[in-house]
């Protein structure tokens, strides 16, 4: 049974992978659907555009939720200057994979934490770079057969069979490559007066 919270927290999320995170810790939260435009600004760096994007989720749920801790996170894929969105289909996942293939992927999820009681808006970016191994094309599609990974950017599970197209991993918190950096999330919680555990 979830610990009770010093006070509502939502997730700003409809991802399952940031549900799926958030309920490691433990803590009781609810769950509310931002409806934000994610396309891009012209010449914004993805570094920008995924604090902007997690921000924008917070605020999105900000008045359905008064008197509460509001968690907005984004994340932004990118290869070289590509950024990569959720591929939706096996061809798009495909195209994908062969063009991350012995390149470093840098991933960008951004943490935003709105406390609607004091305005206080809390907020991290997060990096991390994975590095592509050399698959091939049949492995690429035994992957893609076996994990269906469309809703993923990237189109790698890295938590699944998607650790076996990748050669190594670098950066703080290994939760913020699934979408939702942990590690500073527990140190914005701790912020607002939260014991963990």
């Amino acid at each position: 049974m979830p610990r009770p919270a010093p006070a509502p927290l939502v997730l700003a999320s409809t991802s399952r992978y940031r549900r799926e995170l958030l309920a490691r810790l433990d803590i009781a939260f609810e769950v509310a659907a931002p409806d934000v435009d994610e396309t891009p600004l012209e010449g914004e760096a993805p570094q920008a555009l995924a604090l902007r994007l997690a921000c924008s989720k917070a605020e999105a749920v900000r008045r359905a939720w008064p008197g509460a801790l509001i968690i907005g996170s984004d994340q932004v894929a990118v290869v070289g200057d590509v950024l990569l969105d959720k591929p939706g289909n096996f061809a798009n996942a495909a195209a994908q994979l062969r063009q991350m293939r012995g390149k470093p992927v840098y991933f960008h999820t951004a943490l935003c934490l709105l406390n609607t009681r004091t305005s206080r808006q809390q907020t991290a970016l997060v990096p991390v770079t994975v590095h592509m191994r050399e698959y091939t094309d049949a492995q690429i599609e035994r992957y893609l057969r076996a994990e269906e990974p469309y809703d993923c950017a990237g189109s790698a599970r890295i938590e699944g069979l998607g650790i076996t197209l990748v050669a190594k991993l670098e950066g703080e918190d290994p939760n913020a490559l699934i979408g939702l950096p942990l590690i500073a999330l527990c140190d914005m919680l701790r912020n607002e007066g939260w014991e963990l555990p």
